[in-house]
């Protein structure tokens, strides 16, 4: 601005260009030129240069409110105490005022200009399989050879041994109950896990109660193994040796996809341990044997939900609606609760008490053969429902699953892996059997 007001004190431009110049009107820019011609370059600073703006609380008012943050609020912080001191004292002061006036008299201190928490170092447990910690690490694993994965760790606290490594595209509940039970079959059951608070291992108390548990932790809970939630990320730690040497392994090993990793993992586990694993404090070998059958941990291993049946034994599940078989025994079932087995490998199981019910689907996300709903006789308690809801669905141009519903990213790899295997057992209708008689 100094060198336009000289040009413009010279002749050099108009003070219309220097207006335009500045973005000023040409009144303001003739004012600041007859100061600068009497007081020269310091008289374009503004006259209310550390003068208090028009808008200042009084110092009165200042006064009153430290006053009162003193004597009764001086644990509070700038949001709770702004909130008291106008709803109990009729204070009109604007919250930001409020965090600087409390900053300046030490009240409150910056998240910024705080002191770093100290994490003190933990020792290690004495025994194998006596605490096992768990945690899934996002990283670039095939530094851009395959899409960035989640990396599902269980290391063993006592002895820094790698128990189970396992690639996912996700961190789920889904991933961790088929990378637990792989855990499990391998080693048994280990005495507690330690994890971080992430929505997998903890339910926060602000939309649930603190006694309710995941999916996850349920699992867990009928396994008869604990779940310790560290209180933050730094008490549980973090592995960094792995995403650097395992990143380098599998680039000179040539591994490009996750299914390429997860065959070659136990390698490198046996390996890691070889290395850098060390002996426990007790020789005492914590791992429990487990003693469930291969279906009941089937059944224990599902995102298990409760539904009601109504009176034409049918419920919704996931926007499909589930048809129980109406068999004289299961006619004794109306407005009873079942419980819902939806298993990482996607079958899908119907339990009551201790008996499976065999039923039939009717996927409101397919569209509608009129001829089949006819034939079917089980469809048309469901019918008048579907066809109600068809003009919605086509509405939405965009349909889905329900949101409530768990990440199906591991079933879809499961179903994938078993329909490379046979798709028979995956599109059984697709296929005829043919109608020649061998000779």
């Amino acid at each position: 601005m100094t060198n336009q007001a000289q040009d413009t004190c010279d002749k050099c431009i108009t003070g219309v260009e220097a207006a335009r110049l500045h973005k000023l009107s040409p009144c303001q820019v003739y004012r600041m030129v007859k100061r600068f011609a009497e007081f020269g370059a310091a008289g374009l600073v503004s006259l209310r240069r550390g003068q208090p703006g028009n808008h200042r609380y009084d110092d009165k008012l200042k006064l009153q409110a430290l006053a009162l943050l003193h004597q009764h609020y001086s644990d509070f912080g700038p949001t709770l105490a702004h909130e008291k001191l106008s709803e109990l004292h009729g204070m009109s002061v604007s919250l930001e005022t409020l965090r600087q006036w409390m900053i300046a008299n030490g009240l409150w201190v910056p998240h910024a200009k705080r002191k770093p928490r100290v994490y003190q170092p933990r020792h290690r447990r004495d025994c194998l399989g006596e605490l096992i910690q768990i945690d899934g690490s996002h990283h670039d694993w095939f530094e851009g050879r395959s899409a960035k994965c989640c990396l599902l760790v269980y290391i063993d606290d006592a002895t820094g041994r790698l128990m189970n490594l396992r690639f996912s595209e996700t961190e789920s509940a889904f991933d961790y109950m088929v990378a637990t039970r792989e855990y499990i079959a391998q080693h048994g059951k280990p005495t507690a896990l330690y994890s971080d608070r992430h929505a997998v291992f903890h339910v926060s108390k602000r939309d649930a109660q603190s006694d309710r548990l995941t999916q996850f932790g349920r699992v867990l809970n009928d396994l008869n193994i604990e779940l310790i939630c560290a209180n933050s990320s730094q008490a549980k730690g973090a592995n960094k040796t792995l995403q650097d040497r395992l990143v380098k392994e599998m680039r000179l090993q040539g591994i490009n996809t996750i299914e390429q990793a997860n065959a070659w993992l136990p390698d490198f586990i046996a390996d890691f341990n070889r290395r850098f694993a060390k002996p426990p404090r007790y020789p005492k070998d914590m791992y429990r044997p487990v003693r469930e059958s291969a279906e009941e941990l089937d059944d224990i291993f599902a995102w298990q939900e409760l539904r009601k049946l109504s009176k034409s034994l049918t419920f919704q599940y996931d926007k499909v609606v589930y048809l129980i078989e109406p068999t004289e025994e299961n006619q004794r079932l109306v407005h009873q609760v079942v419980k819902v087995l939806d298993r990482p490998d996607g079958t899908i199981a119907i339990q009551y008490g201790r008996r499976k019910l065999e039923f039939k689907i009717f996927d409101k996300l397919a569209d509608v053969d009129q001829g089949q709903v006819v034939d079917n006789k089980h469809l048309g308690a469901v019918l008048k429902f579907a066809q109600a809801k068809q003009e919605e669905f086509e509405q939405q141009q965009k349909r889905g699953r329900s949101k409530k519903a768990p990440k199906r990213t591991a079933q879809q790899r499961a179903i994938r892996q078993l329909e490379q295997l046979n798709p028979v057992l995956i599109h059984p209708g697709q296929f005829k059997a043919g109608s020649r008689k061998k000779p």
